[in-house]
């Protein structure tokens, strides 16, 4: 089954594929040839309802190239599986790499789209085993999913949590090995009141998982940031009618700035 990705929030968003990766990427396309400094990720890379995501201020500050393959909902399946991107990242002079989030992966307990890694397909006999009041029929996102599991049971929640970490560092660490690049990880802990610190949903990437991945990266920025609806950002997110909620609960233009600041002077203590 083909995937297309959503319309674009405002006239500012445009879609793009490259070479012979599946994925959709923040547009315009940009030319692929060397050199260029790859900035992978998510939908902070991607920049969702800003004019100008991080990568296209990186560009500014440094006078290099730098190609936005932020991609939405793109978590550890999509990038780890998919050989477009790690060809882009391999012909890359260094990559800027956002850590994916933990939770959306297909893992030993439950299934994920393979492209949308946010939506959750189905269980599997393991979890059922673990988790048999729980009715699965009627959830259809990953953060659902385990903010449910978690509010079942906080003991058989953390047997799943293990899973999931240890199986994003087995394909992460796959992941990098494959890469030439240099890589510079960026670790973006994305805060929102309104999700609740302690839920399921919302697992964060802990210090131990930043140090398995340690070897192969030259260097590791880790930001905490708030959503524009509670940082005083949001009167400059470009959204449409209907779109101020999820908006609010995506990063505005200062803090793609802030990011773009660490990572420049990231990526000039490197020369």
């Amino acid at each position: 089954m083909s995937y297309q990705p959503l319309a674009a929030g405002n006239a500012a968003e445009s879609f793009c594929q490259y070479d012979r990766s599946k994925l959709w990427f923040r547009g315009p396309k940009r030319r692929t040839e060397a050199p260029y400094i790859a900035c992978l990720g998510g939908a902070e890379t991607f920049g969702r309802f800003v004019e100008k995501p991080f990568p296209a201020v990186l560009e500014a500050r440094l006078n290099r190239r730098c190609i936005n393959l932020g991609s939405l909902f793109c978590g550890v399946d999509a990038m780890c599986q998919d050989q477009g991107l790690l060809e882009l990242a391999n012909a890359a002079e260094l990559c800027l790499l956002q850590l994916p989030g933990v939770a959306e992966q297909t893992n030993r307990f439950y299934r994920v789209h393979p492209h949308r890694n946010d939506r959750f397909v189905a269980p599997t006999p393991d979890l059922i085993t673990l988790f048999p009041e729980v009715d699965f029929t009627e959830i259809h996102f990953v953060r659902h999913l385990l903010n449910r599991l978690q509010s079942v049971s906080h003991a058989r929640f953390c047997e799943i949590k293990q899973e999931l970490q240890q199986s994003w560092i087995r394909k992460l660490d796959s992941f990098l090995s494959g890469i030439s690049a240099p890589v510079v990880g960026l670790s973006l802990d994305v805060q929102c009141s309104c999700l609740g610190e302690g839920q399921g949903g919302r697992l964060r990437i802990a210090p131990f998982m930043h140090e398995a991945l340690a070897p192969h990266c030259v260097d590791f920025i880790r930001l905490n940031l708030r959503v524009s609806g509670e940082a005083d950002d949001l009167e400059d997110v470009l959204f449409g009618t209907l779109q101020q909620p999820m908006a609010e609960h995506m990063i505005g233009p200062a803090a793609h700035r802030s990011i773009a600041q660490a990572a420049s002077r990231a990526i000039l203590d490197l020369q």
